[in-house]
């Protein structure tokens, strides 16, 4: 027997839905790369990939994480005790903010 394939699931967030309506077509493709990646390998697949510099947030945004989609989008989530992955936000990012 090969194993079991774990599958993850990612939710969107309303929030997240209607901003990825917004964002060009190739911040979408790309965040629909990251879920693929995280729904069929795993997480811990996704986060090694270093073009999304996977980084848990700090402050009020405690216990979320974000990954880049480019240098001006970023996609937070969280990962909840379900297994699940919730999308919260797709962001486009501004430097003045940092």
């Amino acid at each position: 027997m090969w194993g079991t394939l774990w599958r993850v699931r990612v939710e969107l967030s309303n929030t997240a839905d209607k901003q990825l309506a917004k964002v060009p077509g190739h911040i979408v493709k790309k965040f629909a790369l990251w879920v693929d990646l995280v729904t069929v390998e795993g997480l811990a697949a996704a986060r090694a990939i270093p073009g999304y510099r996977d980084h848990g947030l700090k402050g009020e945004w405690k216990g979320y994480r974000a990954i880049r989609l480019s240098e001006a989008y970023r996609a937070i989530y969280q990962e909840r005790q379900t297994g699940t992955i919730h999308a919260v936000y797709v962001e486009e990012v501004n430097k003045h903010d940092y």
